[in-house]
């Protein structure tokens, strides 16, 4: 079963009293290095695939295709292989954050941080002495299993630890060391790339430091008092809520806490509830937000930018730099996201994002479609007016479908299915995400600059989606949603309400 998640604003939560003391801030800190961990991995991939020392050893009919004069720009990185490297985490990702709920629940949100941080250390140490191509996937799979562990149990601690009026700022900490991450692994590529032989060897190692600050550091912050509690440890759940307070007065928290953990521990089956009628809609919501988020290609540019960048024509370093300045943007534009959430609504930076992200994919596409054939070199002028456009997206993305998608599926379900709904939440992505790692350099060299209408054709039915079917859940209380969203929306209602039908034996549907 997975893990309760219990969030203060649940029964009244904001008159809880609480101050933002230091023990919450070193703890959201040491758990977010988790997203850093993730962030890290996301940005050294494209980086370390684009460096010819690595080609060469791994995949030397790779580095052969990228040097011959005459060789397709858009299928030079074409190999199944090659994207395996990248892709095989997601797919170890998705297995064990199944596991991880398990143990979330078991033994706790530390110790789980704990061991995401031991399997990603294990996983480095492979990939960075790895001597063929089955220890270098061998070690992306622990990787994965490390980021499965991660991603589950960093977002809940740090829902369970912070205050619920702070909750918001502190939850997107973990995307932003994310951006963070992505940002120091390009920077880290950038200079390593000029050490010949084993530079690659360095970036792939250096991804242990978060890990190592996760590791240690999950030694020195406390358990949250959902978990000590829904364990049985009922005194030390109360102290550490004192302690994550700040204040002495914590008796109305702390019943709110024990009965919300006792209701969502009478659930037996919260996966065969999701079947229910009244579950489709954040059911639905949820994961498609998942899909959505990836098929803006945001993951293509985090993934492969060095690579694309140079199918442009940009030479190594250039694409390494311009990986650096997308980078830069992606963990500036996600602060509009932490301070811009609350006031502005989640729709409506979904919907404006929507229409600049494909405006940006359209006219790159048109410019590669023009300027880039099969075997030419892009004038510099467009290459550059290229990496303009793709800072323009990436920036719409980090304030609105990067941060918000995870957002917005961590509220929207009841307390009954919400541990449920969460995990098939962070499966969806995951799975996605491995299918967009795996398969892009194919497509990129099957569709070649068709590739960005593909991508702009989903940010067309994503922001429709927005618009018609997605409902605002800014200021909304979590246990309020079926009667202040569902109940209220035009096309939701009708699951909410025949489903209470069913119930009276009055259903007409």
């Amino acid at each position: 079963m997975a893990p309760v998640i219990v969030t203060a604003d649940e029964g009244g939560g904001s008159d809880f009293p609480a101050k933002l003391t230091n023990q919450v801030v070193f703890c959201t800190i040491i758990a977010a290095f988790g997203g850093l961990m993730f962030g890290y991995d996301i940005g050294i991939s494209g980086g370390v695939t684009s460096m010819d020392d690595f080609l060469i050893k791994f995949f030397p009919h790779v580095y052969e295709k990228k040097h011959m004069v005459k060789e397709d720009n858009y299928c030079k990185f074409d190999d199944q292989m090659l994207q395996l490297f990248t892709s095989s985490l997601y797919l170890a990702a998705v297995v064990c954050s199944w596991a991880a709920s398990v143990c979330c629940k078991k033994f706790g949100r530390k110790r789980t941080m704990q061991m995401a941080a031991a399997f990603f250390l294990v996983g480095v140490i492979l990939n960075a002495a790895a001597m063929d191509i089955y220890m270098l996937i061998a070690g992306r799979l622990l990787l994965g299993a490390g980021i499965g562990f991660g991603n589950q149990a960093v977002p809940l601690f740090i829902s369970e630890i912070a205050p619920a009026k702070y909750r918001g700022g502190l939850n997107i900490c973990f995307q932003l060391l994310i951006t963070i991450g992505i940002l120091f692994a390009n920077i880290v590529n950038f200079f390593t790339s000029k050490i010949p032989s084993y530079g690659w060897r360095i970036s792939l190692g250096i991804a242990g430091v978060p890990a190592i600050f996760l590791g240690a550091g999950s030694l020195l912050i406390v358990e949250t008092p959902t978990s000590l509690i829904e364990r049985g440890m009922t005194k030390e759940g109360l102290e550490s809520l004192r302690k994550t307070r700040g204040v002495e007065d914590v008796e109305k928290e702390f019943e709110e806490i024990v009965r919300a953990t006792e209701i969502a521990k009478s659930v037996q089956n919260p996966f065969r509830n999701l079947m229910k009628k009244s579950s489709w809609p954040p059911v639905f919501c949820g994961t498609i937000l998942q899909v959505f988020q990836q098929f803006t290609g945001i993951n293509v540019i985090m993934f492969y930018a060095p690579v694309l960048f140079q199918t442009m024509g940009l030479g190594a370093d250039a694409s390494l730099l311009s990986a650096v300045v997308t980078g830069s943007v992606n963990t500036l534009a996600t602060l509009v996201a932490v301070f811009g959430v609350d006031k502005f609504g989640r729709r409506k930076l979904l919907i404006q994002a929507a229409i600049q992200m494909f405006i940006a994919q359209v006219l790159t596409g048109m410019i590669l479609t023009k300027y880039l054939k099969a075997t030419n070199m892009i004038p510099k002028t467009y290459a550059y007016v290229v990496l303009g456009l793709v800072c323009i997206f990436v920036m719409a993305f980090a304030w609105s479908w990067g941060p918000l998608g995870w957002l917005i599926a961590s509220e929207i379900f009841p307390l009954e299915t919400r541990t449920a709904g969460f995990f098939l939440a962070v499966s969806t992505n995951m799975i996605c995400t491995f299918i967009i790692a795996q398969v892009f350099l194919s497509l990129l060299c099957y569709l070649r600059s068709g590739i960005f209408f593909f991508f702009a054709s989903w940010i067309v039915v994503m922001g429709c989606f927005a618009v018609f079917l997605l409902p605002e859940t800014k200021g909304i209380p979590i246990d309020e949603m079926n009667d202040r969203v569902w109940k209220k929306h035009w096309f939701w209602s009708k699951f909410i309400d025949g489903d209470d039908d069913a119930k009276n034996h009055e259903n007409k549907f």
